[in-house]
């Protein structure tokens, strides 16, 4: 009897030795810090038999600590695949009434997927969509919810392995997850749908196909941020696609339900609420109407007032209102009447904002003072061409900024008849490629204009004209345009405001 003990002693005490192991070295992956130390004594294949253990806490602790140290790097990732661990680990999905055993596989399969398209293509390969797919069916939540995290981080990285996971019917499954009363789990299947939706439209029709949008709206006006981003995010993925499926966003009643995000608390909440809106617009001037009058360019003018001008939150905004801006005069005016032009020259002006906002901002303001003499002139009224000049030809610019800066300076020069607002911008410093448009509407409105014939001489615009025709090339458009505006005045005039006439009157003056 005492040898039976002894032999029962020694394998409780191996029992206890597995059970003690895999839990401390499931803790000591938890830390970034033990990680190269845990790698280097050869962690990976200790832990690999310990999957297939007889114990279930065994086998738990071992997954659990196989996924910590894959989700850590992506080498560590190759590692777990190298070991040849997924084919358990899919076996053990489809096979095992163990769910927490169930809920730590799937954890390693989402740990080992998401660092780039090769290794989650390698957990498609061991087989393992499918039993995720059918984790989602599971009465569990946490099983569902460790399942749908993995098949999102293997449809993220791009269209075909999205695909993938559409073929297995994920999608409807997801659908029923997003339903279910477990918060956590409507985050990460909503968090899978809007991966699969961002790739092709098609696979955005998939999501709308089944019944994904009449589910993900109402989740709009919950009160949980994280859930919201998500919500958002994916609409937005859809609508990006095509107008038809931007209509099918509209039609499900996002407005003004969306409107009221760009107040939220959460910055990545309202940040995604604008660029699902700006998604919606940019497709048509219907659609742009829609957001217009259903009064929603008053929120988006007070977001991009408000949003952190230092990362990119303000983009989607600043995007959105030159949508609007591009399609139609009439829409332009009512982006103007909201009062946009102040924010939108803060974000281009200021010194905290990133060059990214800058572009974006330049390129807005140039939509809306394209379309007449009108929308030019509200535009200068901003004060903002100046603005733009500064950011045109600062050596701080990004050359994105630049080109934007000079596309809005173009547009909106070339249809301001307003001259006072061009007076700020004809000096000699100017760049001729843009001096050019600026003596072209001189030209266009001095001819039949008597009380700006005598402004331009009074606020020394003459003078200033005489001194950049000095500089520029004859023959040049600049050159010839000046030279047809010198004719408006008699010559004496003309000439009194040559740059060299202090130096004639003194030779005439020496020659007598």
């Amino acid at each position: 009897m005492s040898k039976s003990k002894q032999i029962i002693t020694v394998f409780e005490t191996y029992q206890k030795a597995r059970i003690t192991f895999v839990q401390e070295i499931a803790q000591l992956a938890s830390r970034t810090s033990n990680i190269d130390t845990l790698q280097m004594l050869g962690v990976m294949d200790l832990l690999r038999p310990l999957l297939l253990d007889s114990v279930p806490s065994v086998q738990q602790c071992a997954a659990q600590a196989l996924g910590r140290l894959a989700n850590f790097r992506a080498d560590l990732a190759e590692a777990v695949v190298s070991s040849e661990v997924l084919p358990q680990l899919v076996y053990a999905l489809s096979q095992e009434d163990n769910l927490y055993y169930k809920r730590y596989a799937a954890f390693v399969l989402r740990s080992v997927a998401k660092h780039n398209p090769q290794l989650a293509q390698a957990v498609v390969d061991s087989g393992a969509v499918e039993a995720l797919v059918d984790c989602l069916d599971e009465f569990d939540p946490k099983v569902k919810e460790s399942a749908a995290w993995a098949l999102g981080n293997i449809a993220k990285h791009n269209a075909e392995l999205a695909q993938a996971v559409v073929a297995e019917g994920a999608v409807p499954a997801l659908v029923v997850c997003v339903q279910e009363p477990e918060l956590s789990l409507k985050r990460v299947a909503t968090s899978a749908l809007s991966f699969i939706a961002s790739h092709s439209p098609a696979l955005a029709q998939s999501v709308v196909d089944a019944e994904g949008i009449p589910n993900l709206v109402p989740l709009i006006e919950s009160h949980d941020a994280k859930l919201k981003r998500q919500v958002c995010s994916c609409l937005s993925h859809i609508a990006t696609h095509s107008i038809e499926l931007a209509e099918l966003v509209v039609e499900g009643e996002v407005f003004p339900k969306m409107f009221l995000l760009l107040r939220d608390s959460d910055a990545a909440v309202a940040k995604n609420s604008c660029t699902c809106i700006r998604e919606i617009v940019k497709h048509s001037k219907e659609l742009a109407k829609l957001v217009v009058f259903a009064g929603g360019l008053p929120a988006i003018v007070a977001y991009v007032g408000n949003a952190n001008p230092e990362t990119g939150a303000k983009i989607p905004g600043i995007g959105t209102l030159g949508f609007i801006a591009a399609f139609q005069e009439t829409l332009a005016y009512s982006v103007i009447k909201a009062k946009a032009i102040a924010p939108l020259g803060a974000a281009l002006s200021s010194e905290d904002t990133s060059e990214s906002v800058k572009e974006a901002a330049a390129w807005s303001i140039g939509q809306l003072g394209v379309h007449s003499s009108d929308h030019a002139r509200a535009v200068a009224d901003g004060n903002v061409l100046p603005m733009l000049m500064r950011a045109y030809l600062s050596e701080k610019s990004a050359p994105g900024t630049q080109d934007a800066a000079k596309g809005a300076l173009k547009n909106i020069i070339q249809k301001c008849t307003y001259l006072d607002a061009l007076d700020t911008l004809l000096h000699v410093n100017a760049p001729q490629n843009i001096l050019k448009y600026i003596v072209a509407q001189y030209a266009k409105v001095l001819p039949t204009d008597v009380e700006a014939k005598k402004k331009f001489v009074t606020s020394r615009g003459l003078a200033k004209l005489q001194v950049i025709k000095q500089k520029a090339e004859p023959g040049t458009p600049l050159y010839e345009t000046i030279d047809l505006i010198n004719q408006n005045y008699p010559e004496e005039v003309v000439n009194f405001y040559a740059p060299d006439q202090a130096e004639k009157l003194l030779q005439m003056i020496e020659d007598n």
